[in-house]
């Protein structure tokens, strides 16, 4: 059995944002991965996670696909039967996609069409799209199905708005003072009570309004810019949109984060945003000179994922 591996992926723009139409940018995260595999189930591990496939194979077996996908559930179970896990090092809670990997895992394996992912049409990865959000709809209660065609494509993503996602290229990183890193808020967040609280927010009309006008212009800037390496107006609205989610995204900010997140907009010296639906997980810093923001985050855990 070849075990293709499956990478985390990291929301770098567009949390909250693309429920309402926003742009995103995602990018894959290699530092964490899983596959399937087979074993005689010796660990609680093993054991645990062959169990839950068990129970999302009964899910799959009642799921309606969109036309043109069907997935071979009696395979599925088949391989159940005989030992398979997902065999993963990413941690579930953080905002990186675990549940995301796993889908595509599933689905690469067991859909009865193959797809090359470089080949994927637009249209393609449209209806892709719709599929993965039905299939992790398991996890979370509604998905947009963006993580796990992420993980599936393996491929930095611009999601263009709530129909329509395409490939991109990302600048390649490189050596240089600034950095894109990850913060260990020391915490497990969980996507469902962030969501909800987001839409008890979304039903004030002045929420609605500086998410429209304000957070959704930062959000798509940054992307714009990032893409084009154009980094002052990217701080520069960085800034903006860090400022905007410690004023308005603050039941989603962990504990622990709260007064680094302060000091890095009084100082200037880093920005941070949340990675995904935060309430826990990871927190991520951006930083025109990553010694002196580590020196000022000490303490904390840091992974640094890109550079520039």
């Amino acid at each position: 059995m070849t075990n293709p591996l499956f990478y985390a992926k990291i929301l770098l723009f567009g949390e909250y944002g693309i429920i309402e139409d926003s742009q995103g940018l995602t990018v894959p995260y290699s530092f964490y991965k899983g596959a399937l595999k087979f074993s005689a189930l010796d660990s609680e591990f093993e054991k645990k996670s062959n169990h839950h496939l068990g129970k999302y194979a009964e899910y799959l077996r009642n799921l309606e696909l969109p036309e043109g996908f069907e997935l071979n559930v009696s395979e599925f179970e088949k391989e159940i039967a005989k030992g398979l896990f997902f065999d993963s090092n990413i941690p579930q809670g953080y905002g990186v996609g675990s549940s995301g990997a796993l889908v595509a895992a599933i689905f690469e394996r067991y859909s009865v069409t193959k797809y090359i992912p470089e080949n994927i049409s637009k249209d393609q990865l449209k209806n892709l799209k719709k599929v993965f959000g039905t299939m992790e709809s398991y996890f979370h209660g509604k998905s947009s199905g963006i993580d796990p065609l992420i993980c599936y494509m393996n491929l930095p993503i611009l999601i263009e708005n709530k129909e329509s996602v395409d490939k991109v290229s990302i600048p390649k990183s490189e050596e240089g003072k600034g950095a894109i890193f990850l913060i260990d808020s020391g915490s497990v967040g969980e996507t469902g009570p962030m969501v909800q609280i987001f839409f008890e927010k979304m039903k004030t009309e002045g929420f609605r309004k500086t998410l429209k006008e304000e957070f959704i212009r930062y959000n798509n800037a940054c992307i714009d810019s990032f893409l084009k390496k154009d980094m002052n107006p990217f701080f520069r609205n960085l800034k903006k949109l860090s400022h905007w989610a410690y004023e308005h995204f603050r039941p989603m900010i962990p504990e622990s984060i709260f007064n680094i997140w302060k000091k890095g907009l009084d100082s200037n010296a880093y920005y941070l945003k949340l990675c995904g639906s935060g309430g826990g997980g990871y927190i991520l810093g951006f930083t025109k000179d990553y010694e002196k923001a580590e020196k000022m985050l000490d303490g904390f855990h840091k992974e640094v994922i890109y550079r520039f």
